[in-house]
Formats: C-alpha cells, structure tokens, sequence
C-alpha cells in the first residue's frame, strides 16, 4: 500500500467526501477477461466454471481457488490464472464514464481497494488508460479480503480520513459488505449484478457517470 498522498488543488470535481473505488467492474471492465480466465482453468482442471463465476468477483483469488479446486492443485490453478490475466491485458477497456471521472477527481481524494494483486492491478488500470492512485490497497496489503472491511478502512487512513467521509463505489456484494461494515457509504454499480445483488449498498447505480446523483443524495442525508 502507497503512502498517503501530497495535497493537491480541488480541481474541476466539486469538494466532497473522499472516494474508494473497487476496480474490476468499478473502473476497469475486465469482465470477458475474468470470465475467459476462470472458464479456462476450469476446464483444464475439471471445476465448475459457472459456479466459480456466480461468486468470484470481488474476492481474493486465494479464497475462491480452494472452495472450487482439490487441495493438491490450488498453487497450479493459482500460478495458471496469473498467466492467464497477465496475457489478457487486450480484454481490458475502462468503464464507461471512468476516463472522465479520475481526470476530475483531486488525487488526495481517492484511493482504489481491490481484491487483485498490487502488480496486476496495477497494470489494469494502465492497460485500460486509467491512472494509478496515490494509495491503492490490494490483495497482498490485506491480511482479510472483501467482505472484511480491512481494505477499506486502510485507504481511508492512507487518506487521512475518517470512515464517515468516505464513499465505497463497487460493483460486486462482498464489496458491498466490506464497504458497509466498515462504517461508509456505499454506491453500487449493475455493471456484474443486478441489483437485488446488491441490495444492501445505500444507493444503485447503472452507469458510473451517474455517481454525482449518489453524492447529492449522500448529502442531503447527512
């Protein structure tokens, strides 16, 4: 995990809470890369893909693989679904509206919390164009993944902010949780659910260009 960042100047984005963004389905839409990966080392070590897929986004892969994979193959379906997605890079586009908002966004406003790999994930968002934040908390900064609030409440104190200023953007439930349990606000986007899926986020979303809406809405509630 990244140090706390430099202030910065406001920028055009209006002054507001800071902003925890997952990144797979959230930013970065790694969708057909995520489904051809675990489809793929499914069938080349017998699970069931469509049952790895119904749970798998927005957790750790070293807590999916052993629930769908014999004790004996887990660091070979690991080793294999690292070389899988570090080919995928040409699957990877940002999601719509995503390019736009980080441009807008102060960098010591947000922070990225994901449940992939600090070098892969790295290497998404730039694949996808998208810049690096300042703090990024991934899967190897954590000692519990999503839905554990660890991530979450790491980033807010790499901001230097309290739980309560934060706003949890995610598109999976065990990010829901996580943003949930760790006290924030949470927006959810039907880019990998639909939204019962996500039912327990404060407010859903279609289209992440739409987040100023669940911002507005955040503050009158306030």
């Amino acid at each position: 995990m990244t140090a706390r960042p430099a202030p910065v100047g406001t920028g055009p984005y209006p002054p507001g809470p800071y902003l925890l963004f997952d990144i797979d389905g959230t930013l970065v839409d790694s969708s057909r890369l995520i489904t051809d990966v675990w489809r793929q080392v499914a069938a080349e070590f017998g699970a069931d893909a469509d049952a790895i897929l119904a749970v798998c986004h927005g957790r750790r892969d070293a807590e999916v693989v052993p629930m769908f994979f014999a004790a004996a193959d887990v660091p070979a379906v690991m080793a294999r679904i690292q070389v899988l997605e570090a080919a995928g890079g040409d699957l990877l586009s940002p999601v719509p509206g995503a390019t736009e908002l980080l441009a807008a966004l102060p960098a010591d406003r947000w922070a990225a919390v994901t449940s992939g790999p600090s070098r892969l994930m790295t290497g998404r968002l730039r694949s996808a164009g998208l810049p690096v934040p300042a703090v990024l908390v991934a899967a190897d900064h954590v000692a519990e993944g999503k839905p554990d609030p660890e991530g979450y409440l790491a980033a807010a104190r790499a901001l230097g902010a309290e739980p309560a200023d934060c706003v949890v953007i995610e598109d999976a439930p065990a990010g829901v949780t996580a943003g949930r349990r760790a006290g924030m606000f949470v927006v959810a986007l039907t880019t990998t659910h639909r939204a019962p899926a996500l039912g327990e986020a404060h407010h859903v979303l279609d289209r992440l260009a739409e987040l100023p809406t669940a911002l507005a809405a955040r503050a009158r509630t306030s």
